[in-house]
């Protein structure tokens, strides 16, 4: 998965699907910008669950880490909100710019 932000490199910044992460495995993770989107299930309104996904995203934001989570509902029924959310805050906390394809390697996701 690319998000690229207008106005900005037309290359975007590269997401990889279900990256190993300290103890954790990340949904998705771009390195560039230390950020983790998270898409929960339903199983993430249970109490348990869900404790356990506010220790797990507090120990990842100790370790510089930013964690997005949006619910399946929101990617399944409104895909442009969630991408605009992403997109926004790329916007606002990228401090490095995209990587150039050469940087990237020969396999685009």
């Amino acid at each position: 998965m690319e998000i690229c932000v207008e106005g900005k490199d037309d290359e975007g910044y590269q997401f990889r699907r279900q990256r190993p992460l300290l103890n954790y495995i990340a949904d998705f993770m771009c390195k560039e910008l230390n950020l983790i989107i998270e898409v929960d299930g339903i199983t993430h309104t249970y109490e348990e669950v869900s404790l356990n996904d506010e220790k797990r995203t507090l120990e990842l934001e100790k370790h510089g880490f930013r964690v997005l989570r949006y619910t399946d509902e929101e990617v399944l029924q409104q895909i442009d909100r969630v991408y605009n959310s992403i997109a926004s805050w790329i916007e606002k906390n990228a401090k490095v710019p995209p990587p150039g394809p050469r940087q990237r390697g020969k396999r685009k996701l």
